[in-house]
């Protein structure tokens, strides 16, 4: 549709709001409460415009086709001028120290608007500052904009803001009388409204610190450490996880007396566009810091790769280094392996044979804009929080509908939507992953679904007839006598009946499977209503599972034979580039060199090998990100030691300056395209366009293959004195460079986290130690409470590699364990 804004025609979208129109078109209407991708909250009311004469509030109101905008009138800016004054009133004058000061916008629309004297007062009253986990809260500087509030409801899906009443002098009447009507209405709600903290809720995100227009939300790390305009911007991409969203390393010299050292002073984030997790904001400083290049160690690395069998490496890397570690795998003929991705290319692999495409179909673009969503096998606050973010904007500003499949009882999660009306969750045993894929084949599936499986389903599956009572309205006649003449009158009633009625249900051994009965499938029919974009999350227990195989074709028919499109989560920043880049083998064997992992010679930007190599703010390089992205990041500080390509002039045939001349070599063949690094783009537009890198060409897949195994259902039995355990880290904590950042460092504790039942009924003591045996390891570990967790599954951190945790797993996420006293 085409509607008329300021004199300008602008093409629009159905159900797009007007300050969003705008913006794309590169209009300015100002507004200090919205968020692009929130809900509006009318808070602020600055984006006041005339539509075809009314005055509506740009942030709420939706195009329509020849609809023509007045920006600024002389009603409109007087309001305006008068919200700004009460933005003012009492709002300390501190702007010298604010660590908002040169970006804030507060002082950017008191002076866009002019506002350079008072017409309002009232009487102040005591608003102390607050410490929030990783922030800190000042009332005094608060304008209860909600921002703070909205996107923590909306996006992140923590809930853990709200507005809260606050003691204050009421306004006096004149007031309401004597100026604009949108300015008092508002200034009414800021005098009476703070906002309030649950930190049980709260996952450290920071994203409200993010999207806070003034200095009220600030980082307790940041606070009066720095100017915003002496800092300089380094577009990077997260190092942490998969998302590899678009983030800023904020750098300058550390201080008078070292003006030459360059350190990071916090990370940041276009907040209308993509939102950061924890580690991404606040992990920053994990790099090496290495004065000079030790030779004798660099010549001893030559020869341990020279001798080695195996080279061991995690997917903390760039794809530019796989590349490079590919190559002298091909050269020296050593194994190469890196456990995640390994297997996420082997699921992959098997996943490609029956779609007939190299790659999944969804993003998280896709997972954003639906309105059914399914997640199966991930811990998805832990795992990637910006795909739990996805699944939670998804329900609140879509009205979509969600199941989460997953046997952690996380209370988090269920604060997504209405909890048994848009979502439900299913805290299923360990081992039914294969059964809730059969079940959604079952459900969803459509006509053209294998004949071998349409028979599997219904040999699981025998027809029952439930009876159902129901109220009935129903009209009746009955005859009343009238008390004076005696006469009776025929007279008609609507009555309220209870009716029998036979509802035939589908019964199916997948309900018991999944632990839901009959009306499993009503809640599912009442969901689906008006629903017409769907996608499916498929999580690591799957990539991990003992019967991956067949869990990974399961994956594809439901890709091929219903409405979903699938996404499949990386399990680390770039496992989705490494095992498209690399011939990965299964186990090591020999002498190992270690690329950031425990080997018989390690390579580590922790400082604790025998070489040291670079940390990933240190280096110039892509990943490719879970929207199948190859995505750009730079160094943010110096290094002045060895790097990988150092090692590759020595013992490849080719000569490269730097690691970055290997970007436009990534494999063709898998999708890659032939650009150099330089080349690549890394912003998002007004109009909210990503203009990141590239996408992976998804190619056709060389092997095609339908599902001819399936299995038995297997129980995960658990003796009476065994615990189930799980592979996974605390919120935030996705790996060891996280761990030694100093915002994080006395948070990581590595040991068991359960819940406060477990806890009880273990009859153990927070914070004690236990000994813990499975499989054929035992380890002394801590026992902390996880207040977001329920149920009687513990999780296991395995951040720390220099404690074998890892080892109470084989392939599959869960084990079984013996939790003795120590």
């Amino acid at each position: 549709m085409s509607l008329n804004i300021d004199g300008k025609l602008c093409k629009a979208k159905e159900g797009e709001s007007l300050l969003n129109i705008a913006r794309a078109n590169g209009i300015f209407i100002p507004a200090v409460c919205y968020l692009t991708r929130c809900s509006p909250t009318l808070a602020c009311r600055l984006c006041l415009v005339e539509a075809d004469g009314k005055q509506v509030y740009a942030c709420n109101a939706k195009a329509k086709e020849g609809m023509d905008i007045k920006t600024t009138t002389e009603n409109i800016a007087k309001e305006r001028r008068a919200i700004m004054e009460v933005y003012d009133v009492n709002h300390p004058l501190q702007c010298g120290v604010c660590d908002q000061s040169g970006e804030c916008e507060l002082q950017n629309y008191s002076l866009y608007m002019k506002v350079d004297s008072q017409s309002y007062s009232i009487k102040d009253v005591p608003r102390p500052a607050q410490h929030w986990g990783v922030m800190n809260y000042d009332p005094g500087l608060c304008i209860v904009c909600e921002k703070c509030v909205t996107v923590c409801k909306d996006m992140i899906g923590s809930n853990a803001l709200s507005t809260v009443k606050r003691g204050s002098e009421a306004i006096e009447k004149t007031f309401k009388d004597s100026m604009p009507k949108d300015a008092y209405s508002m200034w009414n709600k800021l005098n009476k409204s703070l906002i309030g903290f649950d930190e049980n809720s709260c996952t450290d995100c920071g994203e409200c610190i993010s999207v806070c227009p003034v200095g009220a939300l600030v980082s307790n790390d940041f606070q009066y450490k720095s100017n915003a305009w002496e800092l300089t911007k380094i577009p990077a991409s997260n190092p942490h996880s998969s998302d590899c969203a678009l983030m800023y390393y904020e750098k300058k010299h550390e201080s008078i007396e070292k003006h030459s050292t360059q350190k990071i002073y916090r990370v940041t984030n276009d907040h209308h566009y993509v939102s950061l997790n924890g580690a991404a904001r606040f992990a920053y400083d994990f790099e090496n810091k290495v004065e000079s290049k030790d030779n004798k160690a660099f010549q001893e690395a030559i020869e341990a790769f020279k001798k080695a069998n195996s080279v061991k490496f995690n997917s903390y890397i760039t794809n530019e280094e796989a590349l490079i570690l590919q190559k002298l795998k091909e050269k020296l003929g050593f194994k190469l392996v890196n456990d995640d991705a390994f297997k996420y290319q082997r699921f992959l692999k098997e996943y490609s044979k029956n779609t007939g495409k190299s790659l999944y179909s969804a993003d998280l673009k896709d997972i954003h804009e639906s309105n059914f969503v399914i997640s199966v096998g991930s811990f998805l606050k832990h795992d990637l929080p910006n795909a739990r973010y996805a699944f939670n904007n998804s329900v609140v500003l879509n009205k979509g509908s969600a199941l989460y499949f997953h046997p952690l009882e996380d209370t988090a999660m269920q604060k997504v939507g209405k909890k048994g009306k848009t979502t439900d969750f299913i805290f299923h045993k360990p081992l039914k992953e294969e059964s809730i894929l059969y079940f959604i084949l079952d459900v969803f599936a459509n006509e053209n679904l294998p004949e071998n499986i349409k028979q599997y389903l219904k040999s699981l599956e025998e027809q029952r007839v439930k009876v159902v009572l129901e109220n009935k309205k129903e009209e009746i006649v009955e005859n009343i006598v009238d008390e004076n003449s005696g006469e009776k009158k025929e007279v008609k009633k609507m009555v309220t009946k209870k009716v029998e009625t036979e509802v035939k249900y589908v019964y199916s051994k997948l309900l018991d499977e999944i632990g839901k009965d009959e009306t499993f499938y009503e809640l599912i029919d009442s969901m689906l209503l008006k629903k017409d974009k769907f996608t499916l999350i498929i999580g690591e227990d799957l990539i991990f599972h003992p019967n991956w195989k067949n869990l990974a074709k399961l994956t594809a028919l439901i890709e091929k034979y219903t409405k979903f499109d699938v996404v499949i989560l990386p399990t680390k920043t770039n496992t989705l580039g490494v095992s498209l880049i690399c011939e990965l083998d299964e186990k090591e064997e020999g002498f190992t060199v270690g690329y950031n992992e425990k080997a018989q010679f390690q390579l580590s930007a922790l400082g604790d090998g025998d070489l040291d190599i670079p940390a990933l703010n240190q280096q110039e390089g892509t990943f490719v990100n879970i929207d199948k992205k190859v995505v750009p990041t730079n160094a943010a500080l110096p290094y002045n030691g060895y790097v990988l390509n150092d090692i590759a002039n020595e013992l490849l045939d080719e000569q490269k300056e730097f690691t970055i001349e290997y970007t436009k070599q990534l494999p063709i063949s898998k999708g890659f395209k032939e650009i150099e690094f330089d080349s690549l783009t890394n912003y998002f537009s007004n109009d909210r366009q990503e203009y990141r890198g590239y996408v992976l060409d998804n190619l056709v897949s060389d092997q095609i293959s339908e599902l001819n195994h399936i299995s038995d259902f297997k129980d995960f039995i658990v003796d009476n004195d065994e615990i189930i355990i799980y592979r996974a880290n605390p919120i935030n904590i996705f790996n060891e460079f996280v761990a030694i950042s100093h915002e994080f460092k006395n948070k990581a504790k590595t040991g068991m986290y359960v819940s406060k039942s477990l806890l009880d009924e273990l009859g153990i003591i927070e914070n004690s130690s236990v000994i813990v045996s499975a499989k054929t390891k035992t380890l002394e570990l801590n026992v902390y409470v996880d207040k977001q967790l329920e149920g009687k599954i513990a999780y296991i951190s395995t951040f720390d590699k220099s404690i074998d945790t890892k080892e109470f797993f084989d392939s599959y996420r869960y084990s079984k364990a013996k939790i003795v006293k120590a």
